[in-house]
């Protein structure tokens, strides 16, 4: 039961933290991850919240996944994608709704410190090998069928989601390319160390 509830805390901490770090590189105006400026996009150009669109656009690629992995669908993904959803419009329009970076040294900080905390709460999230987000479903879901490896797959799917974002005038800029290439590297460093606390809280 201890074993459960901690994997639970982790993943639930995780996913909110993620939500937090996305809120912050959306907000440093900078450009932001490939598929929240397709969110990002989606909320500008027609309308609802970006919360909204991570929970439909992974309700869609939940479906997707399971179609091209042959499986059937991760149902307990929808449970990522509504809390994540819901708690970045929680973010987005209540925590942070008034905040604003003016120079460009404090949306640089803003990128990095979201960048940071993004990282830190997928470490947290992967530790229970619970249902993925959808997102990352769909980096599983063309390695499993084609045979990708797994680099090869994450590009991919981050290509499709910034062609979409630019074909939707989603904010894509210099912070696009700086988590796109930053982001792995600072969840490598993070990853030993959540999974060292998750192991001490079970023990």
């Amino acid at each position: 039961m201890k074993q459960v509830a901690v994997k639970v805390l982790f993943y639930i901490i995780g996913l909110i933290t993620i939500a937090l770090g996305i809120t912050l590189t959306i907000k440093a105006d900078l450009g932001a991850g490939a598929w929240d400026a397709m969110n990002v996009g989606l909320t500008e150009t027609i309308g609802l919240t970006v919360g909204n669109w991570v929970m439909i656009v992974g309700a869609i690629l939940i479906l997707v996944n399971a179609f091209i992995a042959k499986e059937k669908p991760d149902i307990l993904a929808v449970v990522t994608i509504l809390v994540l959803g819901q708690v970045i419009d929680f973010w987005m329009l209540i925590v942070l709704d008034s905040f604003m970076v003016q120079t460009f040294l404090y949306q640089l900080l803003t990128l990095i410190l979201g960048i940071v905390i993004i990282a830190f709460g997928a470490a947290l999230y992967l530790q229970p090998k619970f249902s993925l987000n959808p997102v990352d479903g769909f980096m599983v879901a063309l390695q499993k069928r084609f045979g990708f490896k797994i680099g090869l797959a994450k590009t991919l799917t981050e290509a499709f989601a910034l062609v979409m974002a630019l074909l939707i005038g989603g904010p894509i800029g210099l912070g696009t390319l700086v988590i796109l290439f930053g982001i792995g590297p600072v969840i490598q460093f993070f990853e030993p160390k959540a999974k060292n606390a998750m192991d001490k809280m079970i023990s």
